[in-house]
């Protein structure tokens, strides 16, 4: 079962960046944990395929809750992408989708509101760039695929 972080509410904001084929790599801020590196392999689908968002979680809450149920989330994340998308399946309205799987095989998703998402421009992309080099320098020769499961069907 997918870690879905409180329906979305424990996930306060993020940056991810897909301007460098085959990998993600951002920072995602939770209730309680606070910032959280991410390096995935994979690439975002649809309109968002090869630049860098951002999201702000209007339903976000900073519930000690978090804390007990992510006490074993991994830091920094490194995976796989499953599904990254703005418009993650035909049968429901298009909003900002994230689906990955980390190296321990564990799955998460967070499903956020359609305004609470955007695509960053090249400007503002380019101020992700150290950040965006540091933590794919890091963290990417840890990368591996995590696929004895089926690919979404998902877009």
């Amino acid at each position: 079962m997918a870690q879905k972080f409180g329906n979305g509410r424990w996930v306060k904001d993020g940056v991810l960046d897909n301007r460098v084929p085959g990998t993600v790599v951002g920072r995602i801020t939770l209730a309680v944990l606070g910032p959280v590196d991410v390096c995935l392999k994979g690439d975002f689908k649809g309109e968002i395929a090869g630049r860098a968002i951002r999201f702000q979680n209007s339903r976000f809450e900073d519930d000690d809750l978090a804390g007990h149920a992510l006490y074993d989330f991994e830091i920094p994340q490194v995976g796989e992408v499953s599904l990254i998308s703005f418009d993650p399946h035909p049968n429901l309205p298009p909003h900002p989708y994230i689906e990955w799987f980390s190296i321990r095989k564990n799955h998460y998703r967070i499903e956020l509101n359609p305004e609470d998402a955007s695509i960053l421009s090249n400007e503002e992309a380019a101020a992700l760039d150290v950040d965006s080099t540091t933590i794919r320098e890091t963290l990417s020769s840890q990368l591996r695929s995590t696929r004895d499961r089926a690919s979404s069907d998902w877009v």
